[in-house]
């Protein structure tokens, strides 16, 4: 059963600590954006949304290169996360990239590019249909999104076009994590002469073929992305595939 979204905000607060509770509110941009209805309307649809302190998006306050800058996004304190959406209010592509985590917990970390400081943002859909937002304010000296990729000016890079490297942590402080790392030059197609060029999809199993995570990614993600994620429990290999949009294909195993 759906209840009124103020229902929904009064139940949540009761479960939450007296300081998270006092933070979560239905309206009002915490990060004061000039752009957040219209960013409510073209990315979540008009859906209800809470603005909620247990989605974190960890990100330098000031980036000095804006065409690699780290973001973490962790929502895991919130239960039941159905799908992630990381986007940028001030980019000129403002989607960053969807997450699905399906078998794993909903933390993802990854770098991007910014064209000027901006909100960088996560929604977090649960199994209610409400979105949970949280973010931060992120000043850089821009142009991340206009700058050509370092492997528009050679050729070597098609030899190593996903190429695949990766690690898998099983035991330690990082016991459970995985990192990532694929070979594409992210393209955005606003650089004059080179058309939009990036990964599309990455889906990450376990050695049984059950699915831990899905992603959909857009051209905002850095040039030869970093994908950190952790999958909980080791049990084995952890199996990674995708695609980008011009249909080619990767897949590899990573091995605890």
């Amino acid at each position: 059963m759906r209840f009124p979204l103020s229902i929904a905000a009064i139940a949540l607060a009761a479960l939450m600590p007296p300081a998270d509770a006092a933070a979560l509110q239905e309206s009002g941009d915490p990060l004061a954006s000039a752009r957040w209805s219209e960013m409510q309307k073209q990315i979540l649809d008009g859906a209800p949304v809470l603005f909620d302190p247990r989605i974190k998006v960890i990100a330098p306050s000031t980036a000095e290169n804006p065409m690699q800058v780290p973001v973490t996004v962790d929502a895991t304190a919130l239960p039941n996360v159905q799908e992630v959406v990381v986007f940028a209010d001030f980019n000129p592509i403002l989607n960053i990239l969807r997450f699905f985590p399906e078998g794993a917990p909903a933390y993802l970390g990854f770098r991007v590019k910014l064209q000027q400081s901006t909100p960088v943002r996560a929604a977090v859909r649960t199994a209610d249909g409400v979105w949970h937002v949280g973010g931060t304010w992120v000043n850089t000296v821009g142009g991340g999104c206009t700058a050509p990729s370092a492997a528009s000016a050679s050729t070597a890079w098609q030899q190593r076009l996903n190429e695949v490297s990766g690690r898998q942590w099983s035991e330690g402080p990082n016991a459970g994590r995985v990192r990532l790392r694929i070979v594409h030059p992210m393209d955005t197609g606003l650089v004059a002469g080179i058309p939009a060029f990036h990964l599309e999809e990455i889906v990450f199993r376990d050695a049984a073929g059950k699915a831990l995570m899905r992603l959909q990614t857009y051209e905002p993600i850095s040039e030869n992305p970093v994908f950190t994620l952790n999958r909980g429990t080791v049990d084995g290999p952890l199996e990674a595939s995708g695609h980008d949009n011009n249909g080619n294909r990767f897949k590899t195993s990573i091995a605890p």
